[in-house]
């Protein structure tokens, strides 16, 4: 039994070669346990690669503590391979291709998955940004050019976006990698899967790996998802100030959006790498 790099919910061990156990931190994250549980096997008959769940207990009959066991995924995680850019790439394209098959499940499609939370698209960014530059975070100035920027994008989004499945936490540690052959092996950690804008699930990337992503997207889909662009920075710009609005550094977290400037940063990145069309024109 070995200890595997844990996130900010569960402990995570190694158990064998072959099985790994997840154990909830505290008991307020038990409940994303429990969604774990139904959510791994939906994706995995909708043809997501991810781990198989072996056996879910929170009797706490056996031990006193709720559990989780799954196969174990091969493959390290992203965000600890420093793959050249095409290699990236290459992997970013196959979770694209993961999450429009995640994105076929909808509350129509899969009814077992009715008790799943609903994102319900709250997040107002012009009241964000007034609440940042009233409490001095944000310049006069500043504060206008970035409602501006949601008044142009606003224009862009669907008036009414459909609801289906998303991974909730789409981000470099949860994508296992073959080192070998820069495959994707398996997306991970499932426990913020909700109901939500299938645009949401391309947040939690750096914004410089969005654009590979929804090609592999796109490819897979067959669809057309023209405006999709707007719909990602949207959430990757609101989030990036929800972040600056609770400021607290969190050392040791291994997630690229731990540190409170992060966001933003990769937004500058971004934005100053000469982005492919349409991202230049969405400023």
């Amino acid at each position: 039994m070995r200890p595997l790099p844990a996130g900010s919910a569960n402990r995570v061990y190694l158990l064998g070669d072959g099985l790994v156990l997840r154990v909830p931190r505290a008991e307020r994250f038990l409940p994303d346990l429990v969604k774990e549980a139904v959510v791994i096997p939906a994706a995995r008959r909708a043809g997501v690669r991810t781990a198989e769940v072996v056996f879910f207990d929170d009797t706490c009959s056996v031990v006193d503590v709720p559990y989780l066991l799954l196969t174990r995924a091969r493959g390290s995680d992203l965000a600890d391979l420093a793959l050249p850019a095409a290699g990236t790439e290459r992997v970013l394209r196959q979770v694209g291709r993961e999450l429009a098959k995640l994105h076929r499940l909808s509350p129509a499609t899969a009814p077992a998955l009715a008790a799943l939370p609903v994102d319900d698209g709250a997040a107002d960014p012009w009241t964000l940004t007034h609440r940042l530059r009233t409490e001095g975070w944000l310049d006069a100035e500043h504060a206008r050019w970035l409602t501006g920027w949601f008044d142009r994008l606003s224009a862009r989004l669907p008036a009414d976006p459909p609801v289906v499945l998303v991974h909730g936490d789409i981000a470099p540690q949860n994508l296992l990698i073959s080192p070998g052959t820069a495959r994707l092996e398996a997306i991970v950690d499932w426990g913020d899967a909700q109901w939500a804008d299938p645009a949401a699930d391309f947040a939690k990337l750096p914004l410089t790996g969005v654009p590979a992503t929804l090609d592999g997207y796109r490819q897979e889909s067959g669809e057309e998802t023209s405006g999709w662009e707007a719909r990602v920075l949207w959430f990757h710009l609101t989030w990036a100030l929800g972040r600056l609005a609770d400021p607290v550094p969190r050392p040791g977290e291994r997630h690229w959006t731990a540190p409170p400037a992060s966001w933003l940063l990769g937004l500058l990145r971004f934005f100053a790498s000469a982005p492919p069309a349409p991202w230049a024109s969405l400023t």
